[in-house]
């Protein structure tokens, strides 16, 4: 055989594209409790006052390093962060961030939009994706989702009470409830203000340096770095030489102990049971007085907080705008997902979406227009219908509308004639003729 007549080597078969390590997809047989979860969230909001505010996934990356700290391990490992190029000669090159969190940007809008000079205190919240450069584990992903919220404002709004400490806690006891998380535990502490932080720091690194050498290497970096990040540690190794350490409510002055106090008063008020832990320190450097966590028994193994946040009475100060005291949460939407699938299925609960009202099935393409018309007359009236395709068997159509729907809607020439139709109830069996005028009050009746 010729060279010319050898077969063409075969292409290399593609493989196929997955998705980026640390991200997924959200199929729609998962995305009814995603949206169950946010609806709720938004109701429960609104009740307190909140309102949405939507900001950019990217953002300056010097708002992060000023806010959150360039010592810390968001900024100093975690951010997605690039070089935007100039497209233009009057153009400047500028370092662009996925955001890593969304506090940050919620107070840059605040300072931005001058909402502080409305002179009221501002009550927003925020759903969406954050982005952070770490190991994918159970929970964590690289893309994850976030629901939180910011209460912010002059001075003069009262947004320095500790009855807004208290308020936030509240509201966020009462949508766990609401969405039925079971057994979560409230942890609280106080780390003072910029004065109190000086002191404790001060002590802290005198304590850390006689044992440093002994801690894990991201500790002994954190000790010198950032020593309030020890404190957050969960290496196992490390924690009797951490349990030693000063405890910062040690430190505190008498402001930042009194406005503890009548946090814990207004909680007691209310009803919110909470436990004060003293190496609750939320080591982002833009946290003041009162820091937080909800944690959880169930689905999260032994990193089980499900949201956490705290006071920062100094964010906007930090950049460049007027002072105005703010105390926000992040609730973990992944881990918060993780929990009610978990108590689910320890409840044997169903998880899966719920099924359809209808699913309409022509008997031969002649209709298939009628049954789309059916679907729109029955869809206007709020139920949820699929259209099958005539062309299908009639088996075919009994098995696609048992796996997606209560009831089957058979409607062939006679049906349309007449306007009677045969309407099948999966869960009983019954197979029955009922007249168009009667079928919306039919499949409503059986949902």
């Amino acid at each position: 055989m010729t060279d010319s007549n050898k077969p063409a080597p075969k292409a290399p078969a593609r493989q196929p594209i997955k998705a980026v390590r640390g991200t997924r997809d959200l199929l729609p047989d998962q995305t009814p409790l995603w949206n169950r979860v946010e609806t709720t969230a938004r109701a429960v909001f609104a009740r307190y006052g909140f309102g949405e505010i939507r900001t950019p996934i990217f953002e300056e990356t010097s708002l992060f390093s000023r806010s959150v700290g360039e010592e810390t391990d968001i900024v100093s490992k975690e951010m997605f962060t690039w070089e935007d190029r100039a497209r233009a000669a009057s153009e400047k090159a500028q370092s662009l961030t996925l955001r890593p969190e969304s506090t940050a940007g919620v107070v840059r809008a605040y300072i931005e939009h001058k909402l502080g000079e409305t002179g009221q205190l501002q009550k927003l919240f925020y759903i969406g994706p954050q982005f952070r450069r770490e190991r994918p584990q159970r929970g964590r992903y690289r893309q994850f989702w976030q629901i939180g919220a910011e209460v912010i404002g002059p001075q003069t709004s009262g947004a320095e009470s500790p009855i807004r400490d208290a308020e936030v806690l509240e509201m966020l006891a009462s949508l766990l409830d609401k969405l039925g998380v079971r057994d979560w535990k409230l942890e609280l502490n106080s780390v003072g203000n910029s004065d109190d932080r000086a002191r404790y720091n001060l002590a802290l690194r005198e304590a850390l340096e006689p044992v440093k050498a002994r801690l894990c290497p991201d500790n002994q970096r954190r000790a010198e770095t950032n020593p309030l990040r020890v404190l957050d540690s969960k290496d196992e190794q490390d924690q009797d030489i951490i349990n030693a350490l000063p405890k910062i409510a040690d430190y505190l002055g008498d402001d930042s102990r009194d406005h503890f106090a009548q946090v814990l008063a207004a909680l007691d008020a209310c009803g919110v049971h909470y436990t004060i832990n003293p190496r609750l320190v939320r080591g982002l450097d833009y946290y003041t007085r009162t820091t937080f966590e909800f944690t959880v028994t169930t689905g999260l193994g032994t990193q089980n907080a499900l949201l956490g946040g705290g006071r920062y009475d100094g964010l906007s100060e930090m950049l460049g705008g007027p002072r105005a005291p703010g105390i926000g949460f992040a609730i973990g939407e992944d881990r918060l997902i993780l929990t009610l699938q978990a108590q689910a299925e320890a409840d044997g609960a169903p998880t899966a979406a719920p099924k359809l009202d209808a699913y309409i099935a022509p008997i031969g393409p002649a209709q298939n227009s009628a049954a789309l018309k059916l679907a729109r007359e029955l869809r206007r009236e709020g139920l949820t219908i699929e259209v099958g395709d005539g062309k299908f068997k009639l088996g075919k159509s009994f098995d696609t509308a048992d796996k997606l729907a209560r009831h089957i809607i058979l409607l062939g020439e006679d049906e349309v004639a007449t306007n009677i139709v045969t309407v099948k109830t999966f869960a009983t069996g019954d197979q029955v003729k009922i007249e168009r005028t009667n079928l919306v009050q039919t499949l409503q009746a059986g949902a």
